[in-house]
C-alpha cells in the first residue's frame, strides 16, 4: 500500500452561505490523501499503474470551481468523483479549508476533513 498527497492547493472559489461569498468569492487550500496499491508502480515505472495525481489536482480544480454553499459539499463531490473515476483508490481523505473566512473576527482558516473509504 501507499498514499499520494496532494498539500496546498490553492484555489479561488465562490462557496458560501452569503451573498457576497458567491459574487467576490475567497481564497482556499486543499489538502488531499489517496491510499492505493502502489506496488506494481514502483516496480513498473509505468504512469498506468498508479493514482494520476495530474488527474486528482483537476477533480479539485474542477469541482471548486462550482458553487456550493457548504464546504462539506464539496468535499464530498470531489471524493465521489475521485471513487468513481478512479477505481484503485482505496481510501482518501480531503480537507478543505476557507482562509481569511467571513465570521466577524481575527481567523486564519476554517477547514471541514472528510474520510472515505472505497466501498
Amino acid at each position: 500500500m501507499g498514499k499520494i498527497r496532494l498539500n496546498n492547493i490553492r484555489v479561488h472559489a465562490n462557496h458560501g452561505c452569503l451573498q457576497e461569498e458567491g459574487i467576490i468569492g475567497s481564497d482556499y487550500r486543499v489538502d488531499l490523501s489517496v491510499t492505493a496499491n502502489l506496488k506494481d508502480a514502483a516496480h513498473s515505472d509505468k504512469l498506468s499503474e498508479t493514482v494520476d495525481y495530474v488527474h486528482l489536482n483537476n477533480i479539485v480544480k474542477e469541482e471548486m470551481a462550482i458553487k456550493s454553499k457548504l464546504l462539506e459539499h464539496v468535499a464530498k463531490r470531489i471524493l465521489d468523483r475521485i471513487f468513481t473515476e478512479i477505481p484503485m483508490v482505496l481510501d482518501a481523505e480531503i480537507a478543505v479549508s476557507k482562509i481569511n473566512p467571513p465570521i466577524g473576527g481575527d481567523v486564519e482558516s476554517v477547514t471541514v476533513e472528510l474520510f472515505r473509504k472505497n466501498e
